[in-house]
């Protein structure tokens, strides 16, 4: 199972959001985005892979919204659409255990200190180890949105291995696109 975590710093959790100015969401947009990038396959799925999104602005924050693609139905690549499966879970009553809003759209309470009690993490950051110099990957990777990691994030990160993908930095959408295709390239046998 491959997942990318992203942390929205300013995501609304808010359902009352308007999914005409996503971008006025906390950058919901840009989440949306990972969330496509992470399950969207041309004309398929990816159902070896989870995305969940860390959603920091607001009153409820933090929450959790994890998008499974193996149990995913309804989700086109379009940030609209994306969109409203996360309004759905928003406007549930969540707890502390991850419920289902729809077919693969679940949300939870908590943020990024639970994702790393659960382990199996690294962090893709463009100070870390060119990930095409280490050998096995880990399953779970954290990713920030438009912002830096905060201080205290950063620090509760320290910890954990981080990997670069290369030497520009990266939209948080495009990372995850670079490397699902270097674990596709390894899984396949491809030569690196």
């Amino acid at each position: 199972m491959r997942r990318f975590v992203v942390i929205g710093h300013r995501a609304t959790t808010d359902p009352a959001f308007s999914l005409n100015n996503l971008p006025g969401a906390g950058r919901m947009d840009e989440l949306c985005r990972c969330v496509s990038a992470s399950l969207c396959l041309s004309h398929g799925m990816r159902e070896d892979t989870e995305c969940w999104l860390i959603l920091c602005g607001g009153e409820k924050a933090p929450l959790t919204i994890r998008f499974s693609g193996k149990t995913m139905r309804n989700l086109s690549p379009d940030e609209r659409n994306i969109a409203g499966l996360i309004k759905k879970a928003l406007a549930l009553p969540c707890g502390v255990v991850f419920r289902e809003s729809t077919p693969g759209v679940a949300v939870r309470k908590g943020g990024l200190e639970r994702v790393i009690e659960e382990g199996g993490c690294a962090v893709l950051h463009e100070d870390g180890h060119d990930v095409r110099s280490v050998g096995d990957l880990p399953g779970t990777f954290l990713l920030s949105d438009h912002l830096d990691f905060t201080a205290g994030e950063a620090e509760a990160l320290e910890a954990l291995p981080a990997y670069s993908l290369g030497p520009c930095i990266l939209h948080a959408d495009q990372a995850i696109t670079v490397l699902h295709n270097e674990c596709d390239r390894r899984k396949s046998g491809w030569k690196i």
